[in-house]
């Protein structure tokens, strides 16, 4: 097979890149993200004076450190989903930890519009999106990536992720880690001056939890350290963007999977060489200078649009973020909003919204324990230390409240005065206005991004992938034609699948897969080989592209997908759902909607009508009402409806549905039963079998909850 000839190659190149994206005489800056996981602002450029952080303290007096930014969600792969797309975990259905998204078709892993620009995008490794990464997001995504694969001169984007903060590695006593520790010398911490947070409690465990999560911090810093020299020794800090920032807060109770400060505030410093500063802020280039502290608020989802704002790249319509850096950046945000919903196996929601001093938290299942059991976080000494003494009684103050058998419907802290947030101050008057402010703030956010939170996951399930069956991309389809008749080959690709992306490859492959944006010339005889992927989708089966000039035939007839959002714009589900739930904390007087949510046709306000019911119903017509449910087509109404029976005491009757719910096909049902059973304590015996084949289930998360339920009943 001959070689495509330089220019024919050069020629390639230019036409993969849109003419409003790029241009040879515009030069643009190269982009680099340094991510940490599980980390709060607990460095020594935010003020902690217990920390060892040097490196990252150098970049802050270098460059712009954020004080107000914040994760969208207080863990990892729900934030990174937003992180990658510009958009809401709770709009694309993807807030669900480690469920398998399919969002739009519009919603695309940002660096594709980088690459289309001509950047060399690279991620060192973490993905974590909620969905399988294209192969199309990256030109690589390894623990090799780095930017000297790129070509000469091309600019690049290119992602560290740290993982040796995160929370595994605070529990972490093995002897290699304690002689990394060790080796830190004078920078070890000591657990004895470590200033712990209210809500824990005092002890040598708690104190040696603490003190290693900053050992690791430190090791981190280094290897922080260590990615910034190799920028310096290959001559590129001077055009170079540089992000810092942590991926949600610190991998401690109360930290990671909780929607406070603690669990949702992070670090975030951006440097900015002074010869791209006005690139950076054209309007107030001295808003980027050295040792710049910027209060303004923050959010996850405006990393995506501030990156493209930066490269100078048109920003699709779709995204919902701003853009706080670039050309074509937005007016600061007044709020910052998250959320919490299934963290592993522990069902919850809950929805946030901050301002520069406020925070709003609204529960929508008060009826949940704070302390819910999650096997990985449970391998924490510190939790085990809290879970241990407050069985002994011997917690008081603060650190009970992580130990509520309920919670509020609204809670508001004043991070002003109490930044650990433990004065909960919903319910004084003084901050009435406060209150109402911020509910209606996170109402309209529900509301305008279309939270898709109150969907139960397994109907969710169903919606997004009827039977559980992945749907695949169409074949890319191809047509090549000779411009000059003989000298070249045009090559023009198309998948019929909407939002698919296309990527091929040259010859040998030896450049990888590249992104197509345009139709693109090659040498006769070098063969082209393209695929088509989409987020959610199988990929589709590769396709080659011969010396040939006719169009590919199209592919056969199939099944029409049925997209979810679709389904959800008929009869405003979302809406009828929202206002089930605005009956919260009405007690009896929401029992006669909730019997009527009953005969509602959507599973998921029947659902909720159930738990209303559950909750807030009494006497026997409610408990009829109820027991009629155990029939209902949705194997969630049904599981919530043995739930509830198994409280008033027709566990005989309700048994067997919980039984069945664990051979159910979606294994969010699945699930839902197991923790139904959990729940339940001793009158789950009769389930001991079925708990035990549950145990080799194909959901890690049955298995959990199935096998932490036989512990209690069949103890050793």
């Amino acid at each position: 097979m001959k070689p495509v000839p330089l220019l024919l190659l050069l020629a390639a190149l230019a036409l993969m890149v849109p003419p409003s994206h790029a241009g040879p005489q515009v030069k643009r800056p190269n982009l680099l993200w340094i991510s940490a996981e599980d980390l709060s602002p607990d460095l020594g450029c935010y003020g902690d004076a217990y920390a060892v952080t040097p490196n990252i303290d150098r970049l802050a007096s270098q460059g712009v450190r954020y004080t107000r930014a914040f994760s969208n969600s207080p863990v990892c792969a729900p934030s990174r989903s937003a992180l990658i797309t510009g958009m809401y975990c709770t709009t694309l259905g993807t807030q669900f930890m480690r469920c398998k998204g399919v969002p739009p078709p519009e919603v695309r892993c940002f660096p594709e519009y980088l690459r289309a620009a001509g950047y060399y995008c690279t991620n060192n490794v973490k993905t974590d999106y909620q969905f399988d990464p294209p192969f199309t997001a990256w030109d690589e995504s390894s623990n090799r990536a780095h930017w000297r694969g790129r070509r000469p001169d091309q600019p690049f984007f290119a992602v560290f992720n740290i993982n040796t903060s995160h929370e595994s590695q605070i529990r972490n006593h093995t002897p290699a880690m304690q002689r990394r520790i060790e080796a830190l010398g004078a920078d070890k911490h000591d657990p004895a001056k470590a200033m712990l947070p209210p809500y824990y409690p005092d002890t040598p465990r708690v104190r040696k939890d603490w003190a290693q999560y900053y050992d690791v911090m430190t090791l981190m810093d280094r290897e922080a350290g260590e990615i910034l020299k190799q920028l310096e020794e290959d001559g590129l800090a001077e055009d170079t963007i540089v992000w810092f920032w942590g991926d949600h807060g610190r991998g401690l109770p109360r930290g990671k999977r909780w929607p406070y400060d603690s669990g949702l505030r992070v670090p975030l410093i951006v440097r900015a060489p002074e010869k791209w500063r006005r690139w950076v802020s054209p309007r107030a280039p001295e808003a980027v200078k050295p040792g710049t502290v910027n209060g303004e608020m923050v959010s996850f989802v405006d990393f995506a649009p501030t990156m493209l704002s930066l490269a100078k790249v048109e920003r699709p319509k779709h995204l919902q973020g701003r853009a706080f850096l670039g050309e074509s950046s937005d007016p600061p945000r007044r709020y910052c909003f998250g959320n919490r919903d299934r963290m592993d196996e522990a069902y919850d929601l809950i929805r946030t919204v901050r301002d520069s001093r406020y925070r709003y938290l609204r529960h929508f299942m008060p009826h949940l324990p704070v302390s819910q059991n999650i096997n990985y976080m449970d391998e924490m000494p510190t939790m085990q230390e809290m879970r241990r003494l407050y069985a002994e009684g011997k917690l008081a103050g603060p650190q009970l409240q992580y130990f509520r058998q309920t919670k509020p419907i609204e809670e508001l802290y004043d991070l002003e005065t109490d930044p650990h947030e433990v004065i909960n101050l919903a319910a004084d008057a003084k901050h009435r206005d406060t209150l109402a402010r911020l509910r209606e703030a996170l109402d309209q956010w529900m509301a305008e991004t279309h939270d898709l939170g109150l969907i139960p996951e397994p109907e969710f399930d169903e919606m997004k992938r009827p039977g559980g069956v992945m749907d695949r991309t169409r074949e890319v389809r191809g047509s090549v034609t000779s411009p000059d008749g003989t000298s070249s080959l045009r090559i023009q690709l198309e998948s019929d699948t909407p939002g698919a992306s296309i990527g091929y490859q040259l010859g040998n492959g030896q450049r990888g897969w590249q992104l197509y944006t345009a139709p693109f010339l090659v040498e006769p005889g070098t063969a082209v080989q393209a695929k088509a992927c989409r987020i959610g989708f199988q990929d589709s089966e590769p396709v080659t592209v011969g010396d040939m000039r006719a169009t590919l035939p199209r592919p056969g007839p199939r099944e029409p997908f049925s997209p979810w959002w679709t389904r959800l714009a008929e009869g405003d589900l979302i809406g009828r759902l929202r206002a089930l739930k605005a009956l919260d904390g009405q007690g009896a007087k929401a029992v006669p909607a909730y019997l009527k949510a009953l005969d509602d046709p959507a599973a998921s306000v029947r659902y909720w009508a159930v738990i209303g019911l559950q909750h807030d119903g009494r006497g026997q017509r409610t408990r009829d009402a109820v027991a009629d449910m155990l029939r209902d087509p949705s194997p969630v109404v049904r599981i919530a409806a043995a739930r509830a029976l198994c409280d008033w005491g027709g566990d005989k009757q309700a048994l067997p549905v919980l039984i069945a719910g664990l051979r159910q096909t979606q294994g969010s049902a699945r699930l839902h039963a197991a923790i139904a059973l959990e729940q339940i304590g001793e009158k789950a015996r009769p389930a001991i079998e079925a708990l035990r084949a549950a145990k080799t289930d194909p959901f890690e998360y049955v298995q959990r909850v199935s096998e932490r339920t036989l512990r209690k009943l069949t103890p050793p």
